[in-house]
């Protein structure tokens, strides 16, 4: 932080981590035996799109990879738009590093074509041995994970959260102040969302 920001209190982003994505593959082990959670092979990154050739070239760079990587394997992929003006790609892969491997990429992507602050989440979708939806939000200005457990009319399972933060503190990091637990409502990862 430079001097004139202490001064006036102003503060930084945290610097994003994008290799911080890499500690959901073990995390995921400890999330099975605990919980009986297991992933629902469905992942997503959200990121807000720019008006801009240079933006133009990164989202083509980066469909060209998504199709490299959907031959080289079986994560399947595709870019569709929200209701709130953001930007997914969508995958799905029973094999759970491939979309770690392949969030990861993408989020590598759009960082080296200068976009690093427009990229907002990486989601994994996971479901419990009761059936219920526990996703995990990593929020890239933050550098680190929540969990989010949403219900029916947009209300959300706080208990829960905060159980799971309990659990998964040692494994994974997490983000420490609860009010930036932001809840992402209407997630586009429906069964077949990733599917090209």
């Amino acid at each position: 932080m430079k001097w004139f920001d202490i001064i006036l209190g102003r503060t930084r982003p945290v610097a994003s981590s994008v290799e911080n994505l890499f500690s959901m593959s073990t995390a995921r082990i400890s999330l099975a035996a605990t919980l009986g959670a297991s992933p629902t092979g469905r992942a997503g990154i959200t990121f807000k799109p720019v008006e801009a050739s240079d933006f133009d070239a990164a989202e083509n760079e980066l469909k060209g990879l998504l199709e490299i990587t959907a031959k080289q394997s079986r994560t399947s992929s595709r870019m569709v738009g929200d209701r709130y003006g953001y930007a997914w790609v969508l995958f799905e892969d029973d094999g759970f590093e491939n979309l770690v491997a392949a969030l990861h990429m993408t989020s590598l992507t759009l960082r080296e074509h200068g976009f690093e602050d427009q990229l907002l989440a990486a989601v994994f979708q996971f479901r419990d041995s009761h059936g219920r939806e526990v996703y995990w939000i990593y929020n890239y200005k933050r550098g680190c994970f929540y969990p989010f457990v949403p219900l029916e009319d947009q209300k959300r399972d706080n208990a829960y959260e905060l159980r799971l933060r309990a659990l998964m503190e040692k494994e994974m990091p997490l983000e420490p102040e609860l009010e930036r637990w932001y809840p992402l409502w209407d997630l586009p990862l429906g069964a077949g969302a990733g599917r090209s």
